[in-house]
């Protein structure tokens, strides 16, 4: 009979029982999910990552795997419960259970890691800051991986987006929302190491004191780093305008009910408005083929004396629709940027002859098909370069490095939130945006056809804002910001090199494992 390995019988990340393991995953995810808005308590963050990495350590792959899906459950089911709100109940449950077999692969890899590494690595420092490091980075390539795969992926949810009002929020300039994901789950797993792991030679491990002292200190060197000095020169005066008109899917408006609420809410007597950004799909028709909507816009641009930034349903001459933000003077229309990331199953349904045998009513009411637009996003306006973000596209990681690097200045998220009124969407998608300023060092304009409209500064402080479901305007001085960041250069190299490095290390480990274990049977 092959014996137990005696370094597994003697892990300090022994598996818990059944019966204390399944609670403490379940707390996990809610924990987690009481991070994100609302109510938007960061710091639970942590004690969930603890709770998810105590209650898979040591599992075997099945019960990892179930230990994972159920905390995933218990963390986006309530996460994400406005996506009921727009399609009902399917979607929603469809979106969370999927998103938790992700969580429930990446457990079994961290429930591997904690049983082989340890194995090959069995010294007390290897075991506190080595292992730890694995364990994030697979969690980081799980984070990377769902927001990638299928159609996109979705990029919500991650444990860096949950810290946009914590102290570490400062360091998405340096390594990116993914790479702040490692950072926290890192800190989390060495605080873990630290209360479990013996040492292994006698008499020479930390006291209580010690232990705590050690992981004081490792908070307070990351809270050390100092924010990423961002570069401003000079601001513009830009006129937001929220004109909560009835923009949604559903809401049975008639046509030019949304763009006459935007000239409605628009403060034609603002003094020294350099630009005027209205929401996507404000104007609601091409105004190269609706003179009505080109009247209006030219009402706008003629009495503010300024530019226009919105956004409209174009379609080409051969069909092609797309959701575009425009740029128009009292010369017209001068450039666009088409959306790049539609929204699958919102704004267009992939491998619909598929999906539509499943659920045939569903899909029916999703008439039209958005085409991903190919142009760079970042428009000349007003004497600046400005970054476009339409909706989903502020979840994007590449999306957000390529405005920075094509130039922006200013980033402009043009959202339209009405589907999920009286969620907590928007105020979810603002805190994606206020990480995305910090994380490219740029003022970002949030400006939604119902709310929240904000202006956040570099640093992600705001800097305006109007009241949700309101129909006003905010004219703010908007820094201009010059600088380059790290995660601008680095953050998806970042986010690559830890995710290929936390799996080859774990695959590195399992042939060592496995010798060692036939060596002592």
């Amino acid at each position: 009979m092959v014996g137990l390995d005696p370094a597994e019988v003697a892990s300090p990340f022994r598996a818990l029982p059944l019966g204390s393991a399944l609670p403490l995953a379940v707390i996990g995810g809610v924990l987690l999910a009481l991070s994100f808005p609302s109510p938007g308590w960061w710091f639970l963050a942590y004690p969930a990552v603890a709770c998810l990495l105590v209650a898979v350590m040591g599992q075997r792959s099945r019960r990892a795997a179930w230990l994972g899906y159920l905390a995933g459950a218990a963390f986006w089911i309530p996460a994400i419960s406005w996506a009921g709100r727009y399609l009902g109940p399917v979607p929603w449950f469809a979106l969370a259970l999927l998103e938790a077999a992700y969580l429930a692969l990446g457990s079994v890899a961290i429930a591997l890691a904690y049983r082989w590494v340890v194995r090959v690595v069995p010294s007390t420092a290897g075991r506190v800051w080595g292992l730890p490091a694995v364990v994030a980075a697979l969690w980081t390539g799980r984070e990377w991986f769902s927001g990638s795969w299928p159609y996109g992926g979705f990029a919500w949810g991650r444990i860096g987006l949950s810290q946009s009002q914590g102290p570490f929020a400062h360091l998405a300039a340096y390594v990116g929302v993914l790479g702040l994901t490692f950072v926290v789950v890192y800190c989390v797993a060495v605080v873990v190491s630290l209360a479990l792991v013996r040492p292994t030679v006698p008499g020479s491990g930390f006291h209580l004191s010690g232990r705590v002292a050690v992981a004081g200190l490792l908070v307070g060197a990351v809270l050390a780093v100092p924010a990423w000095p961002t570069a401003v020169d000079g601001t513009i005066r830009i006129e937001s305008v929220q004109g909560n008109g009835p923009a949604g899917y559903f809401d049975g408006a008639q046509p030019g009910e949304v763009l006459a609420a935007q000239v409605a809410a628009t403060d034609v007597a603002a003094k020294g408005v350099d630009l005027v950004v209205w929401p996507e799909a404000s104007a609601e028709f091409d105004p190269r083929q609706q003179p009505v909507v080109a009247s209006a816009l030219d009402s706008v641009v003629r009495s503010v004396g300024a530019p226009i930034v919105a956004g409209a349903i174009t379609q080409t001459p051969s069909g092609v629709l797309h959701n575009t933000s425009f740029v128009w003077t009292s010369q017209g229309w001068q450039s666009s940027y088409d959306k790049k990331r539609p929204v699958p199953f919102g704004e267009y349904v992939p491998d619909r002859w598929f999906f539509s045998k499943l659920a045939p009513s569903l899909i029916g009411l999703l008439q039209r098909d958005y085409t991903p637009g190919t142009k760079p996003n970042v428009l000349s306006v007003a004497g600046i370069e400005a970054g476009i973000s339409i909706c989903f596209d502020i979840v994007d990681d590449g999306l957000t490095t390529d405005m920075a690097r094509g130039g922006a200045q200013v980033i402009l998220a043009q959202t339209n939130n009405a589907d999920f009124d009286g969620t907590d969407e928007n105020l979810q998608q603002l805190e994606i945006a206020r990480m995305r300023a910090i994380e490219t060092g740029r003022s970002l304009v949030n400006i939604s056809t119902v709310g929240a409209s904000q202006v956040i500064d570099p640093s992600g402080r705001t800097i305006d804002r109007v009241p949700a479901y309101t129909a006003t305007s905010m004219v703010t001085d908007v820094p201009l910001g010059t600088s380059t960041t790290p995660a601008t250069l680095f953050s998806g190299s970042l986010t690559l090199l830890l995710s290929l490095g936390g799996l080859l290390v774990l695959l590195a480990c399992a042939p060592w494992s496995r010798r060692r274990r036939q060596r002592i049977a």
